[in-house]
């Protein structure tokens, strides 16, 4: 049987990036950047009040205090967005809102908690009860950005915060790595979409909402989610209706040894089907389909999932310039485990600071199981026992 490290290089080196897209800011958020982004303007772009006051001389206030006002006529009002500011004379103020362009002259802005002001209506004039330091309170123009900066560099992964930061430079779109455009199929003539009253026999097919999902949760998108029962004729049709617009196909289902099993009847010229020494999961397979690279996982729901994660999630998201593994860590056992020789095994646990507990039986059709797990315990092929208080590696489901 082929290894579970020697199945992910074979997945990893079929998934690669797109070609980088120029995208507008309200559809990039969560992808990498593809191009290093260079201020071409500076931030602030103009002097201005970074607090509601007034603007003053800082000379003219030197003596101002508590016990000492100093009164200054109020020569003109300032509101946010105003383009036509004049000069400040000496001898005088002009009341100022937070962010407004400071006016030619200015020093500093004294804030309206420091005078007798009611800021809710213009005063002929102010009483200024402190004196101010020259640049006191004021945004200076480029101290946040000079022009011509590198702000943000290729590789990085756009935040609200840099997407912010874009659009304050007056950048509309950015140059990025696009998601991966997935297919996702399921097959088994036994699955019927939820929400249809089942038939003795029949299930209500899982797979697929939970693969797509965990396509999006990787930073995916979702080409489509066809169901297909075990009709080589109408698998391939399918999948023939979505290759074009897909960078992956993930199929579910039809890969293991029975009879009836459709993916490998239908792509067995296409695709190698392996054996991979792991529980759970060990049936696998992946080659391309007209040049779209496809991985097949097996059709137990825990099977699937785990599957997708050991192998796809990661290769998935490095062509998307993400960083691409969960979070592993060396934990603590708190109860004894057994695990089949020759097997690397994929548990089920829950990850509680430095201790993880095995959680549920590890048979790949327990899903209730895996839905309440935050980890997977990652147990080595040479090991059948493990008693509590030993260190074991565990995979952060919670977190990456």
């Amino acid at each position: 049987m082929r290894t579970v490290d020697e199945h992910q290089r074979v997945i990893a080196g079929l998934i690669t990036p797109r070609d980088p897209v120029v995208m507008p800011l309200a559809d990039a958020l969560g992808l990498a950047l593809a191009a290093d982004v260079v201020a071409p303007l500076a931030l602030p772009g103009f002097d201005n009040s970074a607090m509601d006051g007034f603007a003053v001389y800082a000379d003219d206030i030197a003596g101002a205090g508590a016990e000492h006002p100093v009164v200054l006529p109020v020569a003109d009002d300032i509101p946010a967005g105003r383009t036509d500011t004049g000069a400040l004379k000496p001898g005088t103020a002009q009341r100022i809102m937070t962010g407004a362009p400071l006016p030619a002259g200015a020093t500093a802005v004294v804030p309206v908690e420091a005078t007798d002001a009611d800021f809710a209506k213009p005063s002929p004039t102010v009483a200024i009860r402190t004196a101010a330091r020259a640049g006191q309170h004021v945004r200076r123009a480029g101290e946040d950005v000079a022009a011509g900066t590198t702000v943000l560099r290729a590789g990085q992964v756009l935040t609200p915060a840099a997407l912010g930061l874009a659009a304050a430079l007056g950048l509309g779109e950015l140059t990025v790595l696009p998601r991966q455009r997935v297919l996702v199929m399921s097959t088994g003539s036994e699955l019927v979409a939820p929400g249809t009253a089942l038939l003795p026999g029949q299930i209500y097919e899982s797979n697929a909402v939970m693969l797509a999902a965990a396509v999006r949760d990787a930073g995916g998108e979702v080409v489509a989610c066809p169901m297909v029962g075990d009709d080589v004729d109408a698998f391939r049709d399918a999948l023939s209706s979505y290759t074009t617009a897909a960078d992956l196909i993930i199929t579910t289902g039809g890969v293991s040894a029975g009879a009836y099993e459709v993916v490998k009847d239908a792509l067995s010229g296409e695709v190698e089907f392996v054996k991979v020494a792991m529980q759970p999961g060990m049936p696998q397979g992946s080659g391309t389909v007209a040049g779209t690279p496809i991985v097949t996982l097996p059709g137990n729901p825990v099977s699937s999932l785990v599957s997708f994660e050991v192998f796809v999630r990661a290769p998935l998201r490095a062509a998307m310039g993400l960083v691409g593994d969960r979070p592993r860590r060396t934990v603590t056992l708190t109860d004894d485990l057994t695990s089949p020789k020759g097997k690397r095994q994929f548990r089920r646990g829950m990850l509680a600071g430095e201790t993880v507990t095995s959680f549920g039986p590890p048979a790949s059709h327990h899903l209730r199981w895996l839905a309440s797990s935050n980890c997977l315990l990652d147990i080595d092929e040479d090991v059948e026992q493990i008693a509590a208080g030993s260190a074991v590696r565990v995979w952060d489901l919670s977190a990456g």
